[in-house]
C-alpha cells in the first residue's frame, strides 16, 4: 500500500465515522418538533424511537437518513479505492456503524446501529442484503417485535456473506458488525427473555388485545 493510499484510506475511514455520527434524528426531531429523541420513548436516537417519538414522516425521513450513512461512505470508499483494499472498505463500513453507536456530537452516544450497518451492508454485499431485509420484513410481520426481527436478521447477515462467497474481509467484516449491532441490543435480550418486549401494531392488528402498553416505546431502535 502505497502512501497516497494509506492516507487516503485514513481519511476515508474517518470520513465513515464522521458520518455515521450526524444523528437524524435529533436534527430533525429539534428542527420539526422541538422535541429530544434521547428525551422521550427509550432514549435512543435510533430509527425506531424516531418513529414513535415524531411520527411516521419525519420517522422515514430518519430512516432513509440512518440508511445514507451507511451507503455514502462505502460507496465513496470503493469508487476512491477502486474495490482493491477490501479490508480498508470493511473499515470504513464498520466506522460508520461506530459512528452511529457512538457518535462524537452526542457525547459517545447514539443509536443501535440497525438501519446504517444495513446501509453499508447494502453498498458491500447487495444480494446478500437483499435477502437479508426480506428476512427482516418477514419476521416483523410473524412476530411484530422490532428488536427481535433486528437481531435474527443480524445474525443471518454474516451467514449470507458466507453462502454467496463474499471476500474474506467482507465476511469478517460482516461478523465484526453484527457482533457491534448486537452487543448494541444487550439490554433486549432481557427484555425478550422476561417477555417484556412490545410489539408494533399494524394497522390489520388495531383492536387486538395482549399486546404490551401501545405507548411503550419498542427498544430494538435502529
Amino acid at each position: 500500500m502505497t502512501t497516497s493510499v494509506w492516507l487516503a484510506s485514513v481519511g476515508l475511514v474517518i470520513l465513515g465515522y464522521l458520518v455515521g455520527s450526524v444523528s437524524p434524528s435529533v436534527f430533525l426531531g429539534r428542527a420539526f418538533k422541538g422535541i429530544d429523541v434521547r428525551k422521550v420513548g427509550s432514549g435512543n436516537a435510533g430509527t425506531t424511537n424516531a418513529f414513535r417519538a415524531l411520527g411516521v414522516k419525519l420517522g422515514i425521513a430518519v430512516l432513509l437518513g440512518d440508511l445514507f450513512k451507511g451507503v455514502v461512505p462505502v460507496v465513496v470508499a470503493r469508487l476512491v479505492l477502486h474495490d482493491e483494499h477490501p479490508v480498508v472498505i470493511v473499515l470504513v463500513a464498520f466506522a460508520c456503524v461506530v459512528g452511529h453507536d457512538y457518535s462524537i456530537f452526542l457525547r459517545g452516544k447514539g443509536g443501535k446501529g440497525v438501519a446504517t450497518g444495513a446501509g453499508a451492508a447494502l453498498a458491500l454485499m447487495p444480494v446478500p442484503m437483499a435477502i437479508v431485509v426480506g428476512i427482516f420484513v418477514f419476521l416483523l410481520l410473524v412476530i411484530r417485535i422490532v428488536s427481535l426481527a433486528s437481531i435474527g436478521a443480524t445474525i443471518m447477515y454474516p451467514v449470507m456473506a458466507v453462502v454467496f462467497w463474499e471476500p474474506l474481509a467482507y465476511i469478517v467484516g460482516a461478523c465484526v458488525v453484527a457482533a457491534v449491532v448486537l452487543w448494541a441490543h444487550r439490554a433486549n435480550f432481557g427484555r425478550l427473555w422476561r417477555r417484556q418486549e412490545p410489539r408494533v401494531k399494524f394497522p390489520w392488528n388495531k383492536g387486538k388485545g395482549g399486546d404490551p402498553d401501545p405507548g411503550v416505546e419498542p427498544a430494538g431502535g435502529a
